[in-house]
């Protein structure tokens, strides 16, 4: 995989060799740029060599903001205006926010709605695009000082499951620092890249990568320069940091009085608590000590703390592997990414799951930053050999409201995105110019159990018979995995559209959530679904007939019109309490009933259409 060669960091550039491209792993606890020289892409250090750069920033009105290393040196002594951890923070509601334990510390403005979770610090009011913002910025510095010239573009990661606002928000973050996004790139198909997977003819992998705050399981089918992820899953609010404070936990449990440590202190006992966390992939027992508390742990307690983390994880190894019809025996390679899998209790629970030892080899907090490199060397026009395709999926469903509350998806779920995707519908009444456009998100068959995102309206539709007027909803989810709507009436041309951009994201656990009530009723919404469209047609064909009725009468007899009403009023007694079968069959035989009463009105109103015309007219018409 040869990379145009330019010149190391801190050395001129080669005038029009390449344009300066990056790659950005934007991480909850330490991040990452990446850029190609000496033929390969590698992170880039700052001055000091360091590669990490912590996910921290300290904010003080005296002074610019303060990013890494030095800003968690400041934590400790003034935890309130330190924001760590922001990106749990991306795309959530204040609620959500308030709830997530390491954020306890932080004063939320109450000024703002519930949308926005902005930080109230000594230097201002901070959101978390801001904060973001910061970190993007010096990591961007790292690049532009050691090249000496501007940065083109970049590639940004961002786990596989961040949804519209998560994805929307991280764009928002790398404008306000002055980068150029090129592509948003999801974390696990980085990976791939990393390693050079891409080269291998045909292979199933499993990415498996748990970071210190979200976690994300993809599995990519390979085949010849093609990357199509098959299925994704994950949780946005699952990573090391909450092993971190199961730790901390366990040391409360055990002795430690917690309560009566200050802001600063739990702010060192967490630390404390992933160095320990550490240790314990080196050795078989430690000593514990902490403001003279003292303890031991083994790997197998450590093993108990982590228990219901990492089978978390598993269980949604479990359902991915059940949703790219795959199963265990047919995956080639697991890659292991982000810091947290360092620990050998994660890296057993994973090899014993899937019966084959993952790969390790690449360090994995650099892993993401590398593959995202390349990608931008191919996004800038700088790497012309070996090119590969990404094909990355929608990970829920996408579709619109129907008549009787019922949702009709347009895009399913694990859909490859980019994707545009098309459906027709029609009025449901006589003259309705109006149609709202009600668009969610998930996997049952009702609205009210589906994530509603956004509303709009087509106007100017003409007025005709039910069901003459033909609309065409499209939707478009692009490479970043954000999403436009757009709705046309075909005959005038009308249109109306939108961007869906959602106020907050899922909260924490709501996607998995999603798919296993989808699971769990995948029956009960069938019937639920079934009896919906019983209701729908039997109504439209009542509604029909009564307004039928009412018009020409003349043409029914009285037996007729007396089996006729009949059967219209059994129907609508059925729609109360019916099954879906019962409904169905008394809509058929209402039909049968109605079929003649139907034909004469047709035969009437054809001859009044045709009443005075010439026959060589009609003929020639």
């Amino acid at each position: 995989m040869a990379l145009l060669q330019i010149s190391e960091p801190g050395k001129p550039s080669i005038a029009g060799a390449k344009k300066l491209a990056v790659g950005i792993d934007l991480g909850t606890t330490n991040s990452l740029i990446s850029s190609g020289y000496n033929g390969v892409v590698e992170i880039l250090p700052d001055k000091l060599g360091s590669e990490l750069l912590p996910s921290v920033v300290y904010y003080n009105s005296d002074s610019a903001p303060v990013v890494g290393r030095p800003a968690q040196t400041k934590a400790k002594r003034d935890p309130k205006n330190t924001v760590s951890s922001v990106k749990r923070l991306l795309g959530r509601s204040k609620s959500e926010a308030v709830k997530i334990a390491q954020f306890k510390q932080y004063i939320f403005d109450s000024n703002r709605d519930d949308s926005s979770p902005a930080i109230i610090t000594d230097a201002g009011i901070k959101d978390p695009i801001q904060v973001s913002s910061d970190i993007l910025a010096k990591l961007a510095s790292r690049a532009s000082q050691g090249f000496g010239e501007p940065i083109e573009g970049a590639v940004i990661t961002v786990p596989a499951y961040f949804n519209d606002a998560q994805r929307q928000q991280t764009k928002q973050a790398a404008k306000l620092a002055g980068l150029k996004v090129f592509r948003l790139l999801n974390e696990p198909t980085a990976a791939a890249l990393a390693y050079g997977l891409d080269r291998n003819e045909e292979e199933n992998v499993v990415v498996y990568d748990l970071g210190g705050g979200t976690f994300d399981v993809s599995i990519l089918s390979l085949r010849k320069g093609i990357f199509e992820v098959l299925a994704t899953g994950g949780d946005t609010s699952l990573g090391g940091d909450d092993i971190d404070h199961a730790i901390c936990a366990w040391m409360g449990s055990s002795g430690l009085k917690i309560d009566e440590l200050n802001l600063a202190e739990q702010s060192e006992l967490v630390s404390y608590a992933n160095s320990v966390k550490h240790q314990l992939s080196v050795d078989e027992c430690i000593d514990l000590e902490f403001k003279g508390w003292r303890a031991s742990l083994n790997r197998n307690e450590f093993a108990d703390i982590c228990r219901p983390f990492v089978q978390k994880t598993i269980n949604t190894c479990r359902r991915v592997l059940r949703d790219s019809s795959l199963s265990v025996k047919d995956i080639d390679n697991i890659v292991m990414v982000g810091g947290s899998t360092r620990s050998l209790v994660i890296r057993e629970a994973v090899e014993k799951y899937f019966e084959k030892s993952p790969l390790t080899r690449i360090d994995p907090d650099k892993v993401v930053a590398v593959g995202a490199g390349i990608q931008a060397e191919v996004l800038a026009g700088n790497k012309t050999t070996e090119d590969f395709l990404l094909l990355d999926v929608s990970p829920l469903s996408l579709g619109i409201e129907t008549m009787g509350e019922l949702v009709e998806k347009i895009i399913p779920r694990n859909t490859t995105i980019p994707v545009a995707k098309a459906q027709d519908f029609t009025t449901f009444k006589d003259g309705q110019s109006v149609m709202t456009i009600h668009v969610v998100q998930g996997e049952r068959e009702l609205v009210s159990d589906c994530r509603s995102l956004a509303k709009f309206e087509l106007k100017g539709i003409p007025k005709m018979v039910a069901g003459a007027a033909k609309v065409r909803v499209k939707f478009q989810v692009d490479a970043d995995g954000l999403l436009s709507v757009m709705a046309e009436e075909l005959s005038t041309q009308k249109k109306a559209e939108i961007q869906v951009k959602p106020s907050f994201g899922l909260d924490s656990n709501m996607v998995e959530e999603i798919l296993e009530a989808s699971y769990q009723n995948a029956n009960l919404d069938m019937d639920v679904r079934s009896l919906k469209e019983s209701q729908l047609d039997a109504r439209q064909l009542i509604e029909s007939i009564s307004s039928a009725m009412e018009s020409d009468r003349e043409l029914l007899n009285d037996t007729e019109e007396s089996r006729l009403s009949a059967a219209k009023n059994n129907l609508s007694k059925l729609l109360e309490s019916g099954t879906a079968l019962q409904i169905r069959e008394a809509t058929e035989e209402l039909n049968r009933i109605s079929s003649e009463f139907a034909n004469r009105r047709m035969d009437l109103h054809m001859a009044n259409a045709l009443k005075g015309e010439k026959i060589d007219k009609i003929e020639n018409d």
